[in-house]
């Protein structure tokens, strides 16, 4: 199988972010944790159905991963796509604890852990909509119309799956990742016309990779926040201290005593997942509590960041795979 290596979400890269600039005791903190809680453990789910999805046969199949999509009318993301000349197979990833019932008169999954129930939107819902907008998605850029399925993983092996009774859907479309390559085969044996050659499932994959639109929410907005709470200063990459202090051309970390040539760098980064890619030097020693222009003017060079303007007019802009 052919994997596009899966990448940190932009989402979780902004919470970390988030969580070392805001101040321990701010009253945004408990909402940011559990909302990087919620979303490693979704990543974490997602990553685990690498390993049984490394059996299938590589040359029949492609995984892409993280897909997100615009229908003309609306965006929609599926945890895992995978690609073979019969069909395209949308995997739905749910890392979740403890009791699933999957309620399919009221269209609802409610979870049971701790003694307490809490309900969730149905996942099956959720991949026939996936479904439906991405055979939409194929029709308006013309390519070819592969059978589409789907399947709702559950990740977690000490997860106890439950569903009102005698009911098919939930028998057939939900499984446990364990389960992934035996129940692919005897879906790909159940269709036994190939729709494209490997030629067109390239070009298909290509097509779907050239037009991916991950979300790029502004963080600060979301948790009703500004740039006047965020910490300032260079974090150390060793143990998170922040600020950094400026010594004789490196970064010194009084906290663990470690020493970094381009802690800026990473903390750089976090400006532009916070506040935004382009910046002046002001802005940027402002941000990382640098005095001085001319060893910002430095830093920034050494970088080989692209820019318009000249001078203290200029404006630097970071590239999105910085």
């Amino acid at each position: 199988m052919k994997l596009k290596q899966r990448q940190l979400p932009l989402s979780i890269q902004k919470l970390q972010a988030l969580q070392r600039r805001i101040p321990q005791h701010h009253p945004k903190q408990p909402a940011i944790k559990e909302s990087l809680a919620k979303r490693l453990a979704g990543y974490k789910g997602e990553q685990s159905i690498e390993y049984p999805l490394s059996f299938l046969s590589g040359k029949d199949f492609f995984l892409l991963n993280d897909v997100r999509l615009y229908d003309s009318k609306h965006y929609f993301q599926m945890d895992s796509l995978l690609l073979s000349r019969k069909c395209l197979i949308i995997l739905e990833v749910k890392n979740m604890k403890g009791i699933l019932y999957f309620d399919t008169t009221f269209h609802q999954l409610i979870r049971t852990l701790d003694g307490k129930q809490e309900a969730f939107p149905d996942p099956l819902l959720q991949v026939k909509r996936q479904e439906q907008q991405l055979k939409k998605w194929l029709e308006i850029h013309q390519l070819p119309q592969l059978p589409l399925l789907s399947l709702v993983v559950i990740s977690n092996p000490n997860t106890i799956i439950q569903s009102t009774p005698g009911n098919k859907e939930v028998a057939e479309k939900v499984i446990r990742s364990e389960f992934l390559p035996t129940k692919i085969n005897i879906l790909q044996q159940k269709l036994q016309e190939e729709v494209v050659t490997d030629k067109e499932l390239k070009k298909l994959t290509r097509k779907i990779e050239k037009h991916l639109s991950p979300l790029d929410k502004a963080i600060l907005e979301q948790f009703e926040l500004t740039k006047d709470d965020l910490i300032k200063g260079v974090f150390c990459p060793a143990c998170g201290h922040l600020p950094l202090r400026r010594e004789y051309g490196t970064w010194y970390c009084p906290h663990c005593s470690s020493k970094h040539k381009d802690a800026h760098i990473s903390s750089i980064k976090d400006y532009q997942l916070l506040i935004g890619p382009t910046f002046t030097n002001s802005m940027m020693r402002d941000f990382l509590q640098i005095s001085s222009t001319s060893l910002m003017t430095r830093l920034l060079q050494a970088m080989n960041l692209s820019y318009s303007g000249e001078r203290k007019d200029r404006v630097y802009r970071l590239p999105k795979e910085y």
